[in-house]
């Protein structure tokens, strides 16, 4: 199976809260709500100054993947 990139994702215990999760390395998601950044597997240092050098990068993208399914879910 072929995973996407980026996926959106709700939850009903958290009603105000839309998430994005990156299924890629580094794997992780970020709430719209508050733009806050949580990773899902561990990072050791090495892949730590890399990732935040690419992070912002990943950041970016994942917001214009929200902007153009927003843009399909309303047509």
């Amino acid at each position: 199976m072929t995973l996407p990139k980026f996926v959106l994702a709700d939850n009903s215990d958290f009603p105000d809260d839309i998430f994005i999760i990156h299924l890629e390395f580094p794997r992780f998601l970020i709430n719209l709500k508050d733009d806050s950044i949580e990773f899902i597997e561990e990072l050791d240092d090495e892949d730590e100054s890399e990732i935040e050098r690419e992070m912002e990068y990943l950041i970016t993208l994942a917001g214009e993947f929200y902007d153009r399914e927003m843009e399909r879910y309303e047509e």
